[in-house]
C-alpha cells in the first residue's frame, strides 16, 4: 500500500522531462518522466531505496535523504514544504491515538474583532478542511445567490466538490478545486483531514480523489467569480495564518476597478452583519 510520501515523489518524478534537468532522453518508455535511476543518482541514494519509499514499504527517511529528494526533484520552496509535511505524516510524527472528529468550529473573541475592524471589506475565517466559520456583511454579499452559505455549517469545500452551482460560481473551478483539495494535507490535525476526506469521498467522487492525491501545490492566483447577479468579480487573497486555532483569516481585494464597483453595487444589498457560525 502506498503512503502520501510515496504518491508524491512518483507524482512528481513523472511530471519531469528528462532534458529540463539536463538528462538524456532514453527514448519511448512506457511510464512518462524522470526514471527511478536517474532520480536515485541525483539524490545519492539506491534505486531500491527509492523504490521502497515510492511503494510505501519504507516510511522513515532521513531529513537529509527528504532534503535530498527535494534538490534532486527540483522542488520550489512550496513544494519543499509539502514533501517535508508529507515526511512526518507517513512516518507518524503527526498522528495521534484519538478517534477522528471535527475540529473545533470556535473562533477567538480577538480574530472576531479583528473581522468587524475589516467591515466593509470581504473577509471571512475558515480552517484547511474549508469550513467557514465567521465572515463579514460583504463576504455575504459577494456569496450571495450561490449556495456557499446555504449549509447550517457551510463548508466550502464541500460546496466546491457537491454543488452544480460551484462550477459556475467559479470561473476557475479546476483551480480551485486542486487548491481545496491540496489544502486537507494542512488540516488542523491529520485525523481531521481523515475524518474529512472519508466522509466526503463517497459523495464527491473519484475526481475529488485524483486532485487529492496528485499532490500539485496550488498557485493561488486571482480568484474570479461570476456572481448570479451578471457581475464578474476578480479578487486578491492575502490570507493570515492562525497558527495557535489552526484557522485562517482571509481578505479578499478587489484586484481592479470594475470589481471594486461592483463589490460596492453588491454591499448596497440588504445583508444581515457580522456572523459567526
Amino acid at each position: 500500500m502506498g503512503t502520501p510520501l510515496g504518491d508524491f515523489i512518483r507524482a512528481k518524478r513523472d511530471s519531469i522531462q528528462p532534458q529540463s534537468l539536463g538528462l538524456p532522453d532514453h527514448g519511448r518508455r512506457r511510464s512518462p518522466g524522470l526514471r527511478r535511476s536517474d532520480l536515485a543518482a541525483r539524490a545519492g541514494i539506491s534505486v531500491e531505496y527509492l523504490t521502497r519509499m515510492e511503494q510505501g514499504r519504507d516510511r522513515n527517511p532521513s531529513v537529509a535523504v527528504v532534503n535530498a529528494l527535494a534538490d534532486a526533484l527540483s522542488l520550489d520552496p512550496s513544494e519543499r514544504n509539502h514533501l517535508r509535511y508529507l515526511a512526518k505524516i507517513t512516518g507518524g510524527e503527526c498522528s495521534a491515538h484519538t478517534q477522528p472528529a471535527p475540529p473545533p468550529r470556535d473562533v477567538r473573541p480577538s480574530i472576531l474583532e479583528t473581522l468587524r475592524l475589516l467591515e466593509p471589506g470581504i473577509a471571512m475565517v475558515t480552517n484547511r478542511l474549508g469550513d467557514v466559520l465567521a465572515y463579514t456583511s460583504a463576504y455575504e454579499s459577494v456569496t450571495s445567490g450561490t449556495g456557499l452559505l446555504d449549509a447550517d455549517t457551510p463548508n466550502l469545500t464541500r460546496y466546491v466538490f457537491t454543488d452544480a452551482r460551484a462550477r459556475t460560481f467559479f470561473a476557475d473551478w479546476d483551480d480551485v478545486a486542486d487548491e481545496q483539495a491540496f489544502d486537507l494535507w494542512l488540516g488542523p490535525s491529520v485525523e481531521n483531514s481523515e475524518w474529512f476526506t472519508t466522509e466526503l469521498a463517497p459523495i464527491a467522487g473519484p475526481d475529488f480523489t485524483r486532485r487529492l492525491n496528485r499532490h500539485v501545490v496550488p498557485r493561488r492566483g486571482a480568484l474570479r467569480l461570476n456572481h448570479p447577479s451578471g457581475c464578474e468579480l476578480q479578487l486578491l487573497r492575502e490570507t493570515l495564518d492562525v497558527s495557535s486555532d489552526a484557522q485562517q483569516l482571509v481578505v479578499f481585494l478587489p484586484a481592479d476597478e470594475r470589481t471594486a464597483h461592483a463589490v460596492d453595487q453588491l454591499r448596497r444589498r440588504p445583508h444581515g452583519r457580522l456572523r459567526a457560525i
